[in-house]
């Protein structure tokens, strides 16, 4: 900092604030550009621009010297002595420590200031699971291991035997200790280093899981996978995760599905595409053909002069979706073979039918019109 901004602007106060309101006007400024607060890149130099006016005017003597002779009060060489005011630099303290004394345990952003002793809810685990076709479509049951964080049958999650109430907190889990400063004597709360924030000991500790009640153990857990999941789907298995600590809920399992794909069937979404190959003849003259679906097969009738990638739709033939039940569709793609081989008679019979004037159709009639 160039220390030439003036002290009481920082602050936001007049030049005759009084101490309560020098106090007040940087907790307030101090919450809001807290850098584990604020994320704006020059929050942290606003930060230690307030601990250093802070520091100057809560100060009596300080704030007297800063008065008489600004920031020259406390540069080399100035009115304070050799070292400035007595060897005083305000931007030498460690304002995160002054933080930390002003406000105590109170201010409660920082997470690392909670209770240990406060329930919490176990670790979610995910899980990919691998299935055939038919199993996404129409459901199925699959056992999954898992190595999860389980509640010690030894101590039943408790850590230890013989439990009785902490000496060191009184049972509160926290305890507050006094500090001697340069701003006074402030009160500080921290988690109770001799219980680590329960608020009881135990004679002793569990060998099983080591005091921490619980344990890694290999569970074997029954899915059974609804009808109609996808690739990518995930499921949720409440309160099969990790264990939960200090009597909280366990976590949850999400299943993520990873379906394998069909030698004919594509999905799209709830629809099944089915590509269906038919001869030049059969698309010309029109069949019936056979063919398959998701549970039996059925016959569909293809009109005569069926194109090359046309498309039949057949209700619900197509995937049941697991959210709502509704069933859908099943999307014939036509897929005219045209023979790469043909012995003496096929040719004779096509040359017969090319020289049909089979291209005296409107079709054709209207592409030649644009041939200059």
């Amino acid at each position: 900092m160039a220390n030439k901004k003036d002290y009481y602007d920082i602050l936001g106060v007049s030049k005759n604030a009084t101490e309560q309101e020098i106090k007040s006007a940087f907790r307030k400024l101090a919450k809001k550009y807290h850098p584990d607060v604020n994320k704006e890149k020059d929050a942290e130099a606003k930060f230690k621009e307030l601990g250093e006016a802070y520091a100057v005017l809560s100060d009596q003597e300080k704030r007297q010297a800063y008065d008489q002779y600004g920031h020259a009060a406390f540069e080399q060489g100035g009115p304070g002595g050799a070292g400035g005011f007595g060897g005083f630099n305000p931007s030498d303290f460690d304002l995160g420590s002054i933080f930390e004394e002003f406000f105590g345990g109170s201010f409660g952003f920082n997470n690392s200031r909670k209770s240990s002793s406060r329930p919490t809810k176990g670790e979610d685990v995910l899980v990919k699971l691998n299935l055939s076709f038919e199993e996404a479509v129409f459901g199925c049951e699959k056992t999954i291991k898992l190595d999860l964080l389980t509640t010690c049958d030894e101590c039943s999650g408790l850590g230890g035997h013989g439990q009785s109430t902490c000496s060191n907190c009184g049972g509160r889990g926290r305890v507050i200790t006094a500090q001697r400063t340069m701003f006074g004597t402030f009160q500080s709360e921290s988690s109770c280093p001799n219980c680590n924030g329960k608020g009881y000991t135990f004679k002793t500790k569990c060998s099983s899981c080591n005091g921490g009640g619980n344990v890694n153990k290999t569970k074997s857990i029954a899915v059974n996978v609804p009808e109609g999941v996808d690739n990518g789907y995930q499921l949720r298995i409440s309160g099969k995760g990790a264990a939960g600590y200090n009597g909280g809920p366990n976590g949850d399992i999400y299943l993520e599905f990873i379906v394998k794909d069909h030698p004919l069937f594509m999905r799209e979404e709830d629809d099944i595409l089915l590509e269906v190959p038919i001869t030049i003849t059969q698309a010309t003259l029109g069949t019936k053909k056979t063919i398959p679906t998701l549970e039996k097969a059925i016959i569909l009738n293809i009109k005569e002069g069926t194109q090359n990638g046309e498309k039949f739709r057949i209700k619900g033939k197509g995937v049941k979706n697991p959210n709502t039940n509704r069933r859908g569709d099943m999307i014939v793609i036509i897929k005219v073979i045209i023979p790469t081989r043909l012995d003496h008679s096929q040719k004779r019979l096509l040359s017969e039918l090319a020289n049909s004037d089979l291209e005296n159709s409107p079709v054709y009639r209207e592409f030649d019109k644009y041939i200059k």
